[in-house]
Order: C-alpha cells, then structure tokens, then sequence
C-alpha cells in the first residue's frame, strides 16, 4: 500500500523533531541495522567522472540482481558533509537495488575521501559540475530512465540539476527532493538560531573536511587556523571572499536558492517531500515556494530533517522514510508527471518505492 507524507503518524515518542533529525544520520541507526552493510553494495564499482572544465567526481555504481534488467538508474545525491557512504544514503540505495533499480551513489567535490580529485575547495554553487556528474551518469546505462534523489543540500542540487537538465541534454525522468534546503539564508539563521548541537556537528564534520583539503594541497594557503575557530556564517563568508567571485555572503547565499519562482520552469516530474517540523529547513520557506503542475509537495507533519523514522524495531528505521519518498506512477506516471488539477500540497500523493515512476525516459 503506497502512503502519503500527510498518513505518516511515528511512534509517540519519535515525534520530537530533534530525536528523529539526530536518528537520521547518527551512529545508532548504523548500530541497530543489520548487516551494517547491506549485501547489495558490496558489489559497488568506483567511478571517477569527467564533469567537464577538468572537473572530477567520484561515485560508485551498484547494480541491482533481482530482475533480468533494471527498472532504471537513480542518482542518489547526499546533503553536506555527508557522503556516498552516509547511512541514509547506503540504506535509499539498498532499497532501490530491492526493487529491481541500479543506483549510482555520487560524491560531491570535498566528500567522502575525494579532496585530491580538484585543486578549488567545494561550495554550494558549484552546480555545472553537478549537472556534468549526471549527464556523466547517464552515459554509463543511456537506455535506461534516469532519476535523481537529493536530501537536504542534495535535495536542493536535485532541483537545480533538473531546471538545467533539458539544455544539458540530460532526459530526466523523475526528481525527489528531501528536505532540501530552499532559501540559504534562512537556512543559515536555521542552524544558528536553533539547538546549538547542529551547528556543532556541522561545524565539527566542516573543520576536518577543510583541514583535509589543505593537506590534499599543501601549497595552496586555502585558509588560516585561525579561520577555523570562526563560527559557521563567519567562516563561510571568509571562504566565500577568498575562493569566490560572489562579493558577499549574501550574493553567495542567493546564488543557490530555489526560493518564490525559480522552480516554476521545471519540466522533470518532481517530489519534494518534507516535515512541518524539520528543525533545520522553516516549512514556510515550502508554503513560499512557485511549482509548475508536474511538481508536487508533500509536507509530513512529523519526520524532522530527512529522517521519517517510523518506530524503534531496526527494521523499521528506514523504513519509514521509503514508504514516503516515492510517489506512485499508477496515477502520474501515465502522462510522465501530474495532472494540472492536482493540488501541489495534494493529500492524496501515493509516493512507494516499488511504483517509483521510471516507466519511460523523455524529457
């Protein structure tokens, strides 16, 4: 039975938005799942991509063996300093190879262990390569549809990726957006405003990266010590003023927004799913939002940032996120994406894994 985000009712004691938005990605829900590492990645086949300008990326590719050809290819897209081998983003991929999708795992610049691969250190608008990696993707397997799933940061790369993908020749058939950051700034004031172990972890993850990156190359004076001792708005805009040609955090800020209008020329079948108390990305910013016909939100009353934990038994941790990321291509995969008469905030999205709507490849 497909369900929609507003059906999404957790256990009683998983509706504290920090519980479930720290669940999501900590250690515990790696702990409590067994194996640590499902069967299906074991498989995974490293690729380092050519993303144009002398750009490369790193992914991994695992092929699904349950069918005697996949259903399709899904690019799975992490948030900040997570990674292809982040829990959430291990435990999407196992799920889609389940059900008969081949998945390729992509690592933005500076994640994972990918801080040799290019000499400029990562920021949020560095979107061109981002389109490159999945145009790149798509050549490995072009006979099969070629989707995107993003959380968080991912979520918001997924949707730009998908406003350029018909000029960079990419046939898209299908974008899901989790929780992805919309308007930057509001964002930023997000972290800093809230509880102060977000932006600790964040910072905690950022720091090492960054230190990771100077030993990559050591000749570069990429930044200071000293620098690092900032707080996250401080230090993001020193890093804007010196790799950048933005001119100001603010500039850098709205130079990867997709707040108001900007996804209003979509034209890839979309999902953005989200919680009403996700602690780190406002809902208002959702409410705000312009979307075409053949884009849907669905906002969940529970779920935190990324996380839709169901209960506490470890089959259910990752459970509860699958059941609601995917609509059904029963009622919107006939015509590639939703009728015009369908309400954006719709209670009756159907989103299952199983019915991910990769029926056809056009854009």
């Amino acid at each position: 039975m497909a369900v929609s985000a507003a059906d999404f009712r957790p256990h009683p004691l998983l509706r504290n938005r920090h519980l479930q938005s720290i669940l999501a990605s900590s250690g515990i829900r790696r702990l409590l799942r067994r194996p640590s590492r499902p069967p299906g990645l074991h498989g995974a086949v490293e690729h380092i991509l050519d993303c144009g300008d002398g750009v490369r990326l790193q992914g991994f590719l695992d092929r699904q063996t349950v069918r005697e050809e996949a259903r399709g290819l899904v690019v799975v897209l992490h948030g900040w300093e997570g990674s292809a081998e982040s829990a959430y983003v291990v435990a999407t991929a196992a799920r889609l190879l389940r059900e008969g999708y081949d998945v390729f795992r992509l690592n933005f610049r500076d994640h994972g262990r990918t801080h040799h691969l290019n000499p400029g250190i990562f920021h949020s608008c560095l979107i061109d390569e981002a389109v490159g990696a999945v145009a790149a993707v798509g050549r490995l397997d072009p006979q099969r549809p070629l989707a995107i799933i993003g959380f968080s940061l991912g979520g918001n790369f997924a949707l730009r990726i998908a406003l350029r993908a018909p000029a960079a020749g990419i046939a898209l058939a299908y974008v899901l957006a989790v929780c992805p950051v919309v308007d930057p700034m509001a964002g930023l004031f997000g972290l800093e405003a809230g509880p102060r172990l977000y932006e600790r972890y964040f910072m905690h993850k950022w720091r090492e990266s960054l230190r990771l990156k100077q030993a990559a190359f050591p000749d570069a004076a990429l930044f200071d010590e000293a620098d690092l001792r900032c707080g996250l708005r401080e230090l993001t805009r020193l890093l804007v003023l010196r790799h950048t040609t933005f001119g100001s955090l603010e500039h850098y800020l709205n130079g990867y927004s997709i707040a108001g209008r900007t996804l209003a020329g979509l034209t890839v079948p979309t999902t953005i799913l989200t919680a009403a108390d996700d602690p780190v990305i406002p809902v208002a910013d959702f409410h705000a939002l312009e979307l075409p016909p053949q884009a849907e939100l669905d906002i969940a009353r529970y779920g935190g940032h990324c996380a839709f934990i169901g209960d506490f038994l470890a089959a259910q941790l990752d459970r509860g996120l699958h059941r609601r990321a995917f609509r059904s291509s029963r009622r919107s995969g006939r015509r590639h994406g939703l009728s015009a008469s369908r309400s954006r905030r719709s209670r009756r999205s159907s989103i299952a894994i199983e019915e991910l709507p990769l029926e056809s490849r056009s854009a």
